[in-house]
């Protein structure tokens, strides 16, 4: 019997055949259908518990199958797994149609949401009764019946078109390989990534060193190596990915995709793709939106721009160099910060071996939240890289499974990001705890040196950490509102808080610690590390400024079908956030996964606003103590517990008292003189 159809806990990835997944798909779409008809069949008054409750419970089983499927489908592919995505998604995209625009489901709901007053609800009851309403109204439950057929059709397009695109990026981020076999084409670059890149070499049968796309090859090659032409042959590499002329070029897929979105908005109702996404999230609207995004580019582009002088200059004096490209803006910054702070990033390397970060993150969760983490050896894992995770509370409860996937491979997508293969809920009476994962992209340990991190990967561990955190202590009772089910533009908030913590030389100390000798890490480096943290902050806030902006310049205009050119829309996109030349060559659209591949489409800018909330929220642990207990507990009961359980300001100001504050934010970020 297929293993994915019988009972289990956590995912027994070692029984699961290739050849499973599919007719699990298709088998636990019937129950899910079967399930639904349950529903509608009842002959009852619809009410509450017989309708929103019962259909929150609805597809349980294929949400479990799914959750494993895509979740291995990004950080361990193959083709034959691609192949079975691209059927499977139609069957799963027209099986939520057909639930969203059943009209007796839907007649079902409307006849409890419309009697909503008379209910006597609870606040977590009442947010499900809105947002299960709102769910069929945002997908086409008013439609007449050609207009849903229409939508169908779009959606089942646009699932695919959202696979091909990442197959696409995956593709050409493999098939680019560096081979070096001069060593003084390696000048600049610390030790432990040539031994990397040699390594890599090796595997691949061949002699001298291998530097590819993946990160942990590619951004210290683009910070260190000296050879200017290299390091433009690689950030060119780069910049083409899903650019170039070759069965992986994702030019006319962002062209459909745009136009897909923009069609189905329309059929919505909405005037753009922005609109109809916004009106669910805390921004509300394009205009809102817009406003956040200009306002802060208005504050932070003449820092931006002295700051690039500054790095023209330093770059002119240090070697002649006359203009600043963008495969520069890594190396001489990296100069220059090790200039002015006496701080070279590799020197820290030592310091951050991967398993003691680990061990730091559990400690700053433990002293925040209580919660303490047993490696375990007894839990199946889909490669033998993961890591599996019991948790649990002071007392000894359990609190959650955790995997941790740190390593790149070719299967694997770029990037880090959080992910669950069960969601909490409290079902039967019984407190159903989740299973929750953080997938990374480290440099893997050799036979001489173990897993050493960079300052920005520690910040990256913390970042997806913090994502975890809030699926693993959600506490609520449907699980539709679970976790990290909030809107989009709150969901970074309990990760980016979390980074905070890397700054803190008493968080530091738990785990900053030389992997030859324990010695500590020096507290000059912790001042460094302090002082630089908000370097070139003005250019780094203009570049995420820019990646929102292309998203809003994609997703909020009427005017798409004018739209031929990729290239051409990106580059009025970043006319007002340029500061080095443009490449030809390159596309950032043709690669930007958060938005064409992830749910980030008119949300990027939520990275910038959740900062605002982050720094605002982080000012109140530094003014009481960073790992004060009232604080956490205040942070941990009224967001990291409460997932989407009520609206998302009136949380946030249950934990800090008021609305948040933005100055917080142009504080931290040295953006107010």
């Amino acid at each position: 019997m297929n293993i994915l159809l019988q009972e289990f806990d956590t995912p027994p990835f070692s029984k699961i055949k290739i050849e499973d997944y599919k007719p699990a798909v298709i088998e636990a779409i019937e129950i899910a259908k079967k399930e639904v008809n349950t529903i509608t069949s009842n002959t009852s008054e619809p009410t509450f518990k017989n309708t929103i409750e019962e259909l929150d419970n609805v597809g349980g089983q294929l949400e479990r199958i799914t959750s494993i499927f895509f979740n291995i489908n990004s950080a361990d592919t193959n083709a034959e797994i691609q192949k079975i995505a691209q059927e499977i998604s139609p069957l799963i995209t027209a099986y939520k149609n057909d639930m969203m625009l059943n009209e007796e489901l839907f007649a079902r709901v409307k006849s409890v949401y419309d009697k909503k007053d008379d209910l006597n609800l609870n606040a977590e009851e009442k947010m499900l009764l809105n947002t299960t309403f709102k769910s069929f109204t945002r997908n086409g439950a008013n439609l007449s019946a050609d207009k849903k057929e229409e939508l169908r059709k779009i959606d089942a397009e646009l699932s695919q078109l959202s696979l091909k695109f990442g197959e696409n990026v995956l593709a050409d981020t493999n098939a680019f390989e560096m081979l070096l076999t001069d060593e003084k084409d390696l000048e600049g670059l610390p030790e432990g990534i040539k031994n990397a890149a040699k390594i890599t070499a090796q595997q691949k049968g061949q002699e001298g060193w291998l530097f590819t796309l993946q990160f942990p090859s590619y951004i210290p090659f683009l910070t260190y190596a000296k050879n200017r032409e290299l390091r433009k042959k690689m950030a060119v590499a780069f910049g083409k990915r899903g650019f170039q002329q070759n069965e992986n070029n994702n030019e006319e897929i962002v062209l459909k995709i745009v136009k897909l979105r923009h069609q189905r908005a329309n059929l919505l109702g909405y005037k753009t793709h922005a609109h109809f996404i916004l009106e669910d999230r805390m921004a509300k609207t394009p205009e809102k939106v817009m406003e956040f995004l200009n306002n802060l580019l208005e504050k932070s582009k003449p820092f931006a721009e002295k700051e690039f002088k500054e790095l023209q200059e330093f770059a002119k004096k240090l070697d002649g160099t006359e203009e600043l490209q963008k495969w520069d803006i890594p190396y001489y910054s990296e100069k220059l910060k090790q200039k002015l702070f006496n701080m070279y990033e590799e020197v820290l390397r030592p310091y951050f071996k991967l398993q003691d970060v680990i061990n730091g993150v559990f400690k700053v969760a433990n002293k925040l939240y209580d919660l303490n983490f047993k490696e375990v050896y007894d839990i199946d894992k889909y490669h033998s890289d993961v890591k599996t995770y019991e948790v649990t509370d002071n007392e000894g409860n359990f609190v959650s499974h955790l995997y941790a996937d740190f390593y790149p491979r070719e299967g694997k997508r770029n990037g880090a990001w959080m992910t669950s293969f069960k969601s909490q809920q409290i079902k039967n009476g019984k407190n159903e705890r989740p299973q929750v994962s953080i997938v990374c992209n480290f440099t893997k340990p050799t036979d001489v040196r173990p897993s050493l991190l960079s300052f920005n990967e520690v910040v990256t561990l913390f970042h997806e950490f913090g994502h975890a955190l809030q699926g693993m202590l959600a506490n609520t009772t449907y699980k539709s509102l679970s976790g990290t089910s909030v809107t989009w533009d709150f969901v970074e908030l309990p990760s980016q808080i979390f980074e905070n913590w890397c700054y803190e030389k008493e968080a530091l100390s738990l785990f900053a610690k030389h992997f030859q000798t324990s010695a500590p890490i020096p507290m000059a480096y912790i001042d460094s590390i302090k002082q630089s943290s908000n370097f070139q902050e003005g250019i780094q806030t203009l570049r995420q400024l820019s990646f929102s902006l292309l998203d809003m310049n994609w997703h909020a205009q009427e005017n798409l079908n004018e739209i031929t050119s990729v290239k051409e829309l990106e580059k009025k996109a970043f006319s007002g956030t340029e500061l080095y030349p443009d490449i030809k060559e390159n596309c950032m659209s043709t690669a930007f996964s958060h938005i064409f591949q992830g749910g980030y489409s008119a949300g990027y800018y939520s990275y910038k606003w959740a900062e605002v909330l982050d720094a605002d929220a982080f000012e109140y642990f530094k003014e009481e103590g960073i790992f004060n207990k009232e604080v956490a507990t205040k942070f941990k009961e009224n967001i990291l517990s409460k997932g989407g359980t009520e609206e998302a300001m009136e949380l946030y100001k249950k934990f800090r008292g008021r609305e948040p504050k933005p100055e917080a934010l142009l504080k931290r970020a040295g953006l107010i003189e």
